[in-house]
């Protein structure tokens, strides 16, 4: 019988370790953070077994690649609406650019949702958007933006009743999705009352510029 080479088996377990995270990038990307793990071994050509031994389960997993299948873009997103020097702008741009990207990027649901509750990193996610939310809501009552009974609750809420749309139901039409993104905002924007017309939504570009999509663009 050959004898196993230590060094070839740990040169194996390496293509193991990557040809799994490749394929979680790539499924969890496009169906979400609850794919089912034997779908991701699939597509890295191992068992189901071998995916926990390397990673320790879903939430493992989840922890190492979380920040290719959507917190990364999450993050930008915070930060570009940081720089947004006026606040009814701000407001208005993150909304737009947070539902663009529940509707581009399904894990960002899984995110929003908390549905791995056991990885860190996600849970840390989370916790960096509510404080976000909590911050954009203080300028915007301040401001006179959102009404004084608006809450960081109502932001939270708003992305997951999204989240959850698009988790159960699937992606809609995108011209009827960009449509309620904008009697989204002009119903919580102040500027949007009688008599003022209110600001059409805006969308953030490939480049994160914020200029205007086409309401039927995919990107």
């Amino acid at each position: 019988m050959e004898s196993l080479d230590p060094g070839a088996l740990r040169a194996d377990a390496r293509r193991n370790h990557d040809r799994i995270r490749a394929a979680a990038v790539e499924v969890f990307r496009d169906r979400g953070l609850s794919a089912p793990l034997e779908d991701i071994a699939a597509a890295a050509h191992v068992s189901k077994a071998t995916v926990f031994n390397r990673f320790g389960g879903r939430a493992g997993l989840i922890d190492a690649v979380i920040d290719e299948v959507g917190a990364q873009e999450l993050l930008d997103v915070i930060e570009r609406a940081r720089s947004v020097d006026d606040t009814e702008e701000r407001i208005r741009w993150y909304i737009a650019a947070l539902r663009d990207l529940q509707y581009r990027l399904p894990a960002v649901n899984g995110v929003i949702l908390r549905q791995v509750p056991g990885s860190r990193e996600l849970m840390e996610l989370c916790s960096q958007g509510e404080r976000f939310h909590d911050e954009l809501v203080a300028q915007g009552v301040a401001s006179g933006v959102l009404a004084e009974t608006f809450e960081p609750e109502d932001f939270h809420a708003l992305a997951i009743e999204t989240a959850l749309v698009l988790e159960e139901r699937g992606r809609p039409p995108r011209p009827g999705y960009d449509r309620r993104t904008a009697f989204l905002l002009d119903g919580i924007a102040r500027s949007a009352r009688p008599g003022r017309p209110a600001r059409p939504a805006r969308h953030p570009s490939r480049d994160g510029s914020g200029e205007r999509t086409d309401p039927g663009d995919e990107a």
